[in-house]
């Protein structure tokens, strides 16, 4: 509940602050005294935008502060959410600088104002003439009949898998797009996978083709050389082995009378022992060594292949060449493994969808119970505001495919004359009609959204007399169970029947106009409402129909 209400330097108003109590409280004042001004500096603590503009003139910042008693709502888990500390006592401040540099509080701590505004929500409705355009979306007809139905927990439940659905609709959408890019590509693929694959590569080929070739390509000059180097180490005319052999048999003969000649031919020995096996490496290499023009074609024939695909490729190796051929075979599997995601995709789609009409369907079924429910006491409402022959109905139609809020496509008919057909309620409902209407919907779901207060600006558009009165009386109905409402009224009717009233007045000072308000006691009060039935003179009769309206002898 709204406890009190502090502006500063805000439009014409430079200094106020006003209690506010229980019940059926009522704001009246001339027009153009500052009672808009009032509801902006209240919207400003709902979250609205501000204006640097606002600013009273001549100051460099405003501020408006609210005072609410949030204890018997339910509200500490939005605290602990947003880690702010919780006090009964809640305290709500917007500080709008000359700069436009806007600043928000709740509780004394600094917050943005999505949190300000969703924490506004649950504790203040301010209806507005503006606010009765909302009568032709589709949207809020929709939320109305779910109110009546208490369907938040069951749409909640509907919007987790509807969205889960879209977002598997999407991840399809993105999966057969990306299948359709690879398969534009497929074939060049499959055809530089063949071509690898026949290729056949090995790691480490290359160097060892490129060793073959020079091989093969020196071959005669090869075997040459180690043919002669087979006759230098041995052959009949003394070769090199032949000749180290008589060396170690001259030195062992002077073995008992030389004495290094022993380790001399030691040495020799090891040497006669490597050449030997020198000799036997020689010739075992010689035979393996042997010109083939076959096995030279190959060669270059593989080398030509392996050079032609590094060219093609722009790579410098054999296993660049692999790992190439491994991407094109990941690439192909991927298109495999994207058949088989699209066709797992599209079941659990189907799934999804069947719990979306399951869930879309308990949401009709109870927003149509609703809506008989919800016709017969709009029509109840309506009656005694001067409708006699109203006619209100909730045309259901169903959608091609659901939607955020379900199957149904909700339309609000309306007829307040006798024969005359129903149509949508936007397009045949005078001012004062949509009035009255918002007000009996406001009545109905008053207790069922359980919002403390309840602000009503003008919702008196277009009526007067006992029609005015009766629509006194659902406010004040409205106001009971602890319930804070609040009428700002040009209706001697409607001000007669608040509990608490206060009067919107502006005051010239040698410099500026400033705007007032004032809490009007019983002798304030009779006159306020004696001005408002016969403007400013004042009559006897006019105080005397005061008193009346207020049930005063």
């Amino acid at each position: 509940m709204l406890q009190s209400l502090y502006i500063q330097n805000y439009a014409l108003i430079e200094q106020l602050s006003i209690p506010f109590y229980k019940g059926f409280s009522v704001i009246t004042g001339e027009t153009g005294a500052g009672k808009s001004i009032l509801l902006g500096a209240i919207n400003l603590l709902l979250g609205q935008r501000a204006d640097s503009k606002a600013i009273r003139v001549g100051a460099d910042k405003c501020i408006i502060e609210a005072i609410f008693n949030i204890g018997d709502y339910d509200l500490k888990s939005f605290f602990e959410e947003n880690e702010l500390d919780y006090l009964e006592e809640c305290i709500l401040r917007r500080e709008v600088s000359i700069t436009g540099k806007s600043r928000a509080f709740i509780n004394d701590t600094p917050v943005n104002l999505a949190q300000m505004r969703l924490l506004g929500d649950r504790l203040i409705d301010i209806h507005s003439q503006h606010q009765n355009l909302l009568l032709s979306q589709e949207s809020f007809q929709m939320d109305i009949i779910d109110v009546m139905a208490d369907n938040s927990e069951l749409l909640k439940v509907y919007q987790n898998i509807y969205t889960d659905w879209q977002k598997k609709i999407k991840e399809l959408t993105q999966l057969i797009q990306e299948a359709e890019e690879i398969r534009e590509k497929q074939d060049y693929i499959q055809f530089q996978l063949e071509q690898l694959e026949e290729a056949n590569l090995v790691k480490e080929e290359l160097v060892q083709l490129e060793k073959d070739h020079e091989l093969q390509t020196h071959a005669e000059e090869i075997k040459e050389t180690l043919y002669k180097l087979e006759s230098l180490l041995d052959n009949d005319e003394g070769g090199a082995i032949s000749l180290l052999n008589d060396s170690i048999r001259w030195i062992s003969d002077i073995n008992k009378v030389f004495s290094p000649a022993e380790e001399l031919s030691e040495r020799l020995n090891s040497v006669y022992i490597e050449l030997k096996d020198i000799l036997r490496e020689i010739r075992k290499e010689e035979e393996q060594v042997e010109f083939n023009p076959v096995e030279l074609e190959r060669i270059q024939n593989r080398l030509s292949l392996i050079y032609s695909l590094q060219q093609k490729h722009n790579v410098q190796t054999v296993e660049e060449l692999i790992k190439l051929k491994e991407d094109y075979q990941d690439q192909l599997n991927a298109i495999f493994l994207l058949d088989d995601k699209t066709v797992k995709l599209k079941e659990a789609i189907s799934l999804c969808f069947k719990a979306v009409k399951e869930k879309a369907k308990e949401l009709t079924d109870r927003r149509l119970k609703a809506s008989h429910l919800f016709e017969k006491e709009i029509t109840n409402l309506l009656i005694p505001l001067g409708m006699k022959n109203v006619q209100f109905l909730v045309d259901f139609e169903k959608r091609k495919e659901p939607n955020q809020w379900g199957e149904d496509l909700i339309t609000f008919r309306f007829s307040a004359n006798k024969n005359s057909p129903l149509q949508p309620l936007s397009m045949v409902a005078s001012g004062g009609e949509i009035a009255r209407v918002m007000l009996s919907i406001k009545a109905m779901i008053a207790g069922k959204i359980h919002l403390p207060t309840l602000v009503f600006d003008e919702i008196d558009t277009g009526v007067s007399g006992e029609i005015a009165e009766r629509m006194a009386i659902i406010m004040e109905e409205m106001s009971k169970n602890d319930r804070q409402v609040i009428s700002i009224t040009h209706l001697p009717q409607i001000a007669a029947l608040g509990k608490t009233h206060y009067k919107v007045y502006k005051k010239d000072d040698d410099h500026q106009t400033n705007s007032h308000i004032s809490k009007l006691e019983k002798k304030e009060r009779i006159e306020e409402i004696a001005q408002m039935v016969s403007g400013s003179t004042l009559t006897q009769a006019a105080l005397d129909n005061a008193k009346a309206l207020l049930g005063l002898s």
